[in-house]
């Protein structure tokens, strides 16, 4: 039997890898990769840079496309074996892409490139920027004991985020309650029936409500019995912490390690905490720069927010008879003060946006934009529900990607674009093209309908298309920059939150919009009121995320932090929170984000970037949302030329200028 995971074709054969496959050709592309590395080490290979891409380059590559594949179905379609043979594996991938960034003698062949001044291409200069600059930061400078302890530190890191990711996980799919038709007074029909559906599919009574995004939140959202709204938030908050259902889930001792670990990489390689190594590589130059970024937003939003909380405090009291806000009251409290307020409610709205449409207006949106076309194709998939697309341009193949877009048992939550793999003038001759998976996890459709989004899902629906774009069209063909490769952390949410803006557009909207019982377009005046609730508690929700930034700052930066997490969440909350979250709510546990995905010391990367996305967009605004020269102008100073030089350069090429602030507070209304 031939091994899928060892195929060299461009795509990977996602339908036919098993988990017994795993080991065997994750071990042989280790091996290539070892001699690979040995070889570009000897003095068999010159300091010369097509020299080390055509030898370690295509050896690496292949390994991590493998490795990649196996990743992502261990994200979208996790089973108690695929699990097992991924784990029993990451310690030596991690091992060996640990030790190649350590490696002295191939660090030494890229300061010889930089030191012999050979002529390099602006995209070859970023590249070997960063490789050098990476070298650094991956311990290559460490002797002895420092860098075995490096090593060690890299693999348990890894592994350690990977459990707490399971945790997360296991949890979430682990809880289910059983809600009679009663309880679920208020909640949306298609909610109930796909519960209910759930139910008959295992045999119980009843209607299954679970902790996944689309079944939990419309019962917060519209659900009237508020016992069954605190039994849900309950465990939505205290998911894989010592208060959760299965003490073995609890992500408290793999948090207190990965903190402790962080902290101890960070003074290995000369930094004071692990905040000062991580923005190395961002945009953002210290962390008492994105503090005080963070602190200045807050101050900004706080009068509006404590304005958004007394008229919902007013409200609930006034006329729901909620006498005393509780936390599992908000988003019950939040809808019901909207639909008095603006006369709609996102039930309303979602009726109108079926997946069909919004993916067809989508597409048309990035067709015209982009002057690139996006034809359905065949290929091998995960899951049934999953489908695959060809971008072109004049018949040319300019990419690919996958579409995951709903929630079900064994996938991870959240919403995320990934690579399968890069643009590359490859070493042999060939130009290999982007592809992409992008992944959401919306509600299902139920019996002949199709799926409805709320208008938050197109949202996040678009803001994954943005990063998707990102990768797909660029024109740099190195490796370590093209697409969204290289670009700064801090700076890569730009695209998708760019993207946001289209759904907030009338003339976007009429192309999105089909009531999934009469074909009707929305009608302007359900838009006028969706734009007029548009900055609905914008300061309640600007707060939340700078309450989250901080506290992953702060938890980076400080030392010792790891033997006060929750005493260190509190004191940010004190500082920056209207909303306070009961003493038993436990968000740090699952905050996947900073513990498992990448956005450690990062996280207000968010709010940094989405400054930037509003500024860009405001070129739009002025001169015109389909304006093909705005539009061509974007593409090539942001999309086109991905992380071939400096996200600062990239968007004043784009805007003429550096970012300003006053974009942000305008389209959050806190101008």
């Amino acid at each position: 039997m031939s091994n899928p995971l060892l195929s060299t074709a461009p795509l990977p054969a996602f339908a036919t890898i098993k988990p017994e496959h795993i080991q065997p050709a994750i071990q042989q592309l280790l091996d290539e990769a070892d001699r690979a590395l040995a070889l570009a080490t000897s003095e068999a290979t010159p300091a010369d840079y097509d020299a080390l891409s055509a030898t370690l380059g295509v050896a690496t590559e292949r390994l991590g496309h493998a490795w990649g594949a196996i990743g992502h179905l261990n994200a979208v379609a996790n089973t108690p074996e695929l699990r097992e043979a991924y784990n029993a594996m990451l310690p030596a991938v991690t091992e060996f892409f640990t030790r190649q960034g350590a490696d002295e003698k191939l660090y030494a062949k890229y300061k010889a490139i930089k030191a012999s001044g050979a002529p390099l291409n602006p995209a070859r200069q970023q590249a070997l920027k960063h490789w050098l600059r990476d070298f650094v930061l991956s311990g290559a400078e460490l002797q002895g004991a420092a860098k075995e302890r490096f090593a060690a530190i890299q693999e348990r890191s890894a592994e350690l985020g990977q459990k707490f990711s399971e945790h997360v996980m296991d949890a979430t799919d682990g809880f289910a309650y059983y809600a009679t038709t009663e309880e679920l007074t208020g909640v949306p029909a298609d909610v109930v029936a796909a519960a209910r559906a759930a139910a008959e599919a295992e045999g119980k009574q009843g209607h299954k409500i679970t902790l996944h995004f689309p079944s939990y939140m419309p019962v917060m959202q519209y659900g009237e019995n508020r016992a069954l709204r605190e039994t849900l938030y309950r465990a939505y908050v205290t998911r894989a912490s010592e208060l959760g259902a299965k003490p073995e889930l609890d992500n408290s001792a793999l948090m207190q390690e990965l903190l402790m670990l962080r902290q101890e990489e960070a003074q290995l390689l000369g930094f004071s905490n692990f905040a000062e190594a991580s923005l190395v590589a961002k945009m953002a130059s210290s962390p008492a720069q994105v503090l005080d970024f963070l602190r200045d937003l807050a101050r900004r939003a706080r009068p509006f927010a404590e304005k958004d909380l007394a008229e919902l405090q007013s409200f609930a009291r006034e006329e729901l008879g909620l006498a005393e806000l509780q936390v599992w009251d908000n988003a019950y409290a939040s809808e019901k003060l909207k639909q008095a307020r603006y006369a709609f409610s996102d039930q309303e709205v979602r009726q109108y946006f079926t997946v069909p449409r919004v993916l067809q207006g989508l597409f048309d949106i990035i067709e015209r934009l982009f002057n690139v076309k996006i034809v359905e194709q065949q290929a091998e998939v995960w899951h049934d529900t999953v489908r695959f697309y060809r971008l072109e341009r004049e018949g040319q193949l300019v990419g690919q990607f996958y579409l995951d877009l709903y929630a079900r048992p064994g996938k991870r939550p959240g919403a995320w674009m990934d690579e399968v793999r890069s643009r590359w003038a490859r070493p042999e001759g060939v130009q290999q093209t982007p592809v992409a998976q992008l992944v959401c996890n919306f509600a299902s459709p139920v019996g002949d309908k199709p799926a409805l989004l709320t208008h938050d899902d197109v949202t996040t629906l678009f803001h994954e298309f943005g990063h998707g774009l990102h990768h797909l069209l660029t024109q740099v063909d190195e490796l370590g920059v093209s697409g969204i490769s290289g670009v700064e952390w801090d700076a890569v949410e730009l695209p998708s939150q760019f993207m946001e803006n289209f759904c907030w557009e009338w003339e976007v909207l009429q192309q999105l919009t089909a009531h999934v019982d009469t074909g009707e377009p929305l009608p302007r005046a359900l838009f006028d009121k969706m734009t007029a609730a548009k900055n609905f508690q914008s300061g309640l929700q600007t707060l939340r995320q700078i309450e989250f930034a901080l506290f992953d700052m702060r938890l980076h930066a400080e030392p010792g932090s790891e033997a006060a997490v929750q005493a260190l969440l509190d004191e940010v909350r004190s500082e920056v929170a209207v909303i306070r979250p009961p003493a038993f709510n436990r968000f740090q546990h699952s905050f996947s984000h900073i513990f498992a995905g990448g956005y450690s010391a990062g996280y207000y990367s968010y709010k940094w970037a989405e400054l930037l996305s509003a500024d860009a967009w405001s070129a739009f605004e002025v001169e015109g949302v389909f304006n093909a020269d705005t539009g061509r102008r974007y593409l090539q100073n942001i999309l086109e030329v991905g992380g071939s030089r400096d996200a600062m350069d990239s968007f004043k090429a784009f805007r003429g200028r550096e970012p300003q602030i006053d974009a942000l507070l305008r389209h959050q209304g806190m101008a």
